[in-house]
Order: structure tokens, then sequence, then C-alpha cells
């Protein structure tokens, strides 16, 4: 069991963990003591984007992955669930709350989601998703949304995102950079 976070603003947490039966696999909701270990993880995703694609879309700066991990963490801006093999964080799930007219009040936007490749097809990011569920309709959120790597290269993430219970709801992916 978990204790809830103070910037989960009393929303109980406690269903968020949760054992394997048949192996020492636990999800739950990390704290700071944690970022360094997610951002690490954030960087590998990052990467392995930038290795399928042949494209550098995101500049990878680990010291300073980690102290946004960190401050986003710390400020309440971004809640991290992590699926822990023993105490080794084997893949995690990181979201923030969003308003929109549109999805008629608060919604979750799952930013990061990442599994270790030797710990893929067994479950753990399905587990994941669902806790992360959980905790939006805990948050009372209407929805979740995300955006997938580039396809091609990622149609398997589609494919495991809509198999999980995501539908694609069209557009692309766009940016401004402002700075």
């Amino acid at each position: 069991m978990i204790t809830p976070f103070p910037d989960n603003r009393g929303v109980d947490t406690t269903f968020l963990t949760r054992r394997e039966e048949n192996r020492n696999m636990e999800y739950k909701l990390v704290d700071v003591t944690n970022s360094n270990e997610i951002a690490k993880l954030a960087v590998c995703l990052i990467n392995e984007i930038i290795e399928r694609t042949g494209i550098k879309h995101f500049n990878v700066d680990v010291p300073l992955t980690i102290n946004l991990c960190d401050n986003f963490i710390k400020d309440g801006h971004y809640q991290v669930l992590a699926a822990f093999d023993n105490d080794t964080i084997v893949g995690f799930g990181a979201i923030c709350e969003s308003r929109s007219l549109y999805a008629a009040g608060a919604f979750g936007i799952i930013q990061e989601f990442y599994v270790l490749s030797e710990y893929r097809s067994q479950n753990i990011g399905k587990h994941l998703i669902e806790k992360i569920v959980e905790y939006g309709r805990s948050k009372n959120w209407k929805r979740l949304e995300l955006c997938t790597p580039p396809v091609p290269e990622f149609n398997r993430t589609v494919d495991f995102y809509q198999n999980n219970g995501f539908e694609i709801t069209g557009g692309y992916k766009m940016k401004y950079s402002i700075a």
C-alpha cells in the first residue's frame, strides 16, 4: 500500500499498488526520490524514437531531463505511475491534468509512456494503463489523451494503445517552437 503524496490533493491512491501473482511486479505512484530513474527511462524513450525514425525529433539532455522531471514531480504538475520489478523501475507512465471545452472538463494527458524492451509483451504496459485509468477516475477526469510516436515506425505502439481501449481521433501532433 502507498501513502498519497501531498500533490495528489487528498485523492485516495491506495488502489494504485498492485503486486503480480507470479512475480514481484508492483505498480505505484512515485515521488521525487525516483525522478532520476524516470528521467533516464524517458531518455531511453526519446532515443528509441530517434533511432527508429532516423530523425532527431527531440534534443537529449540527460541532466536537463533529470532536473525537469524532479521539478515537475515536486510541483505536482506531473504524476508518474511506475512498474517495479523488485526495487527496479521497468516502466512508467507520466500524466498531467488539462482542461478543455471539447472534453467537457478535466482530463488526463499521458505525456510519456515507456516499458524497457526486455519487459515488453508481459502485460506490464497493460497494467500501467489500467492504473492510469483508475487514477483518472479518482480525479474525475472525463478522458485520457496521448500522442503516439511517429508511424509507420511505431504502428505496434498504436496497436497496443488501441488494444487497451484508446481510439484514434485523427489529426497530427504539431508544435510551434517559441524558444
